[in-house]
């Protein structure tokens, strides 16, 4: 079924998507590409490619899930659901879908911490029509009950079920972020709790989108063979919207630990899910962004074989399907090879995803919780080897020839170029932005460069660790126990990697006993339960129209 999409979040009601908004760019943003003029209007992003028969729509607006009232968290998610996978007050939903199912197009709406954006591709031939509809999605909602109980039941179908029982890889992440921001606005998952979302009302989501959704607030992106003049006339049309600017939110201000603070998430389930981590004092912009995008590429390139995660977990042991590295936010990384657009934050963590380690069995008993430790001990002392070593010169030399190589694939559709343009915007960046930059500022870093950046902000000891496994308890033992825990193989291994396992084994886990939470999954993001779980006031984050 092709037409009209809904938003981004965990959970999917034609895609339901979360919300963000971006306080570090100036409010109105003027930006062209390709040699073009800047829009003749500001609050545009314009990304021309003339000989594209395509036309491609971001439509940014400043507000996200920081925006969520105390108690109403998922609120932007729910209000931007209803624009994008919801009636407008010229045609109902349904008409919407049989609009825009013969032009084979949809749009969507994307909702993080600091973004909302509207996205969408329609060939140049169906214009008119298509940007009718996207047009008056945003411009005028109708809010329509019936819309309203089908949004609101998807996302609470989410936050109940889908959130705790779809993907443990994805809430531990989840859970990661809602510890490192534990008391600030980026704490809450962008879909909300169990309790905030059965408490969301029609008039909330009215009154959400008449504060937030002003002229001042939106930034109108558009991008391909689009006619002479149209970006002057979306503008005109948005400009519409009653002025107005979005509440500032101060930067958010995560806590960094002196040790190790351990979450433990009670499921029965066949697998631990790990995620760890810390924030970073960088962000898309800053001095030290690149050789930190470097080094992380280095330690985890995501769903790649190139990292020395990958190689040293996977390859080397068959542990689990992958692990990786981030420096800048990446949710619903198990959807996708690319990296993620229209995600851009005031704030970032230094992140490692263990993707789900299962145990073997055998005559000793279930060694789940053994290769779950070691998986994470093995990710520590590679982390801890970065942090004090930086990047090896060849593999600084080899990581540079690889990004070099794998940038071209960065920016491999139209609306990925214009999504690039438009998280320039948020971050400030001037021409040529970071899609065009990429090859030339990695290509000019060196080992110091890299080791510097390094050593100024990475580190093995302070950290966020989750687990999501079974028997929560006994994994509670094992880590204050700090016993050594090999793993077993099926087949022999090379003399070396027995030698490297004793090492990786017996490494100190510095944990403490009041360092250690454990929540049982009934308890997750419900809302009224631990502080971590609830994470006060998460493609799943997007609604669409038209979707398939």
């Amino acid at each position: 079924m092709s037409g009209a999409s809904s938003t981004r979040g965990r959970f999917r009601a034609f895609a339901l998507l979360p919300v963000a908004v971006a306080m570090a760019a100036p409010l109105l943003v003027a930006c062209s590409r390709d040699g073009e003029d800047a829009a003749s209007k500001p609050g545009t992003v314009t990304f021309p490619e003339a000989a594209s028969p395509f036309v491609a729509f971001d439509v940014w607006v400043r507000v996200g899930s920081q925006h969520d009232p105390a108690g109403k968290e998922g609120l932007a998610v729910l209000t931007a659901a209803l624009l994008a996978a919801g009636s407008s007050q010229d045609d109902p939903y349904p008409s919407i879908l049989e609009q825009l199912y013969p032009m084979a197009a949809d749009y969507s709406a994307f909702v993080d911490k600091e973004m909302t954006t509207f996205r969408g591709v329609v060939h140049r031939d169906n214009l008119d029509g298509y940007y009718r509809l996207l047009r008056n999605a945003i411009l005028r909602p109708a809010f329509a009950a019936e819309d309203f109980e089908r949004v609101k039941r998807q996302q609470l179908d989410y936050v109940e079920r889908g959130r705790r029982f779809q993907r443990d890889e994805e809430l531990s992440k989840e859970l990661l972020f809602a510890m490192a921001y534990r008391g600030t606005p980026y704490a809450h998952p962008e879909e909300g709790t169990v309790r905030s979302v059965r408490g969301l009302t029609l008039d909330d989501a009215r009154d959400f989108y008449r504060r937030h959704y002003t002229r001042d607030s939106v930034v109108v992106g558009i991008g391909g063979g689009y006619p002479e003049g149209f970006p002057a006339r979306a503008r005109t049309d948005f400009d519409a919207l009653p002025p107005g600017e979005v509440p500032a939110v101060p930067p958010p201000q995560p806590r960094r630990p002196a040790g190790i603070e351990v979450l433990i998430v009670e499921k029965d389930t066949d697998a631990t899910a790990i995620s760890l981590g810390f924030p970073i004092d960088v962000v898309r912009g800053d001095d030290d962004y690149w050789p930190l995008f470097l080094a992380a590429s280095w330690l985890g390139e995501h769903r790649s074989s190139f990292g020395r995660l990958y190689q040293v977990l996977r390859e080397q042991r068959g542990m689990n399907y992958g692990d990786y590295a981030y420096v800048e936010a990446f949710p619903l990384g198990f959807t996708t090879m690319d990296r993620p657009i229209n995600v851009a934050r005031r704030s970032q963590l230094f992140e490692v995803w263990i993707r789900p380690v299962s145990g073997t069995g055998g005559e000793n008993g279930d060694d789940l919780h053994d290769r779950a430790l070691f998986a994470t001990r093995a990710a520590l002392r590679e982390v801890g080897r970065l942090a004090d070593g930086g990047v090896p010169a060849e593999q600084v030399e080899r990581t540079k020839t690889y990004l070099g190589n794998n940038a071209v694939t960065f920016g491999a559709t139209l609306l990925r170029r214009l999504g690039f343009a438009i998280d320039d915007a948020f971050y400030g960046l001037p021409d040529p932005g970071f899609l065009r930059s990429v090859r030339e500022r990695v290509g000019a870093l060196d080992t110091e460069a890299v080791a510097g950046a390094v050593g100024r902000h990475l580190r093995s000891d302070g950290l966020y660790l989750v687990f999501v496994t079974r028997d929560a308890a006994a994994l509670r033992e094992k880590l204050l126990a700090g016993e050594p825990t090999p793993i077993r193989y099926a087949g022999e291994q090379p003399p070396e990697v027995l030698a490297e396992d004793n090492e990786i084994a017996s490494s100190r886990l510095a944990v403490t006993a009041d360092a250690i939470e454990i929540v049982d999954i009934s308890g997750v993001f419900e809302g009224d339960g631990p502080a971590a779980a609830e994470a006060t006031a998460d493609e799943s984050r997007g609604t669409s129209a038209g979707g398939s």
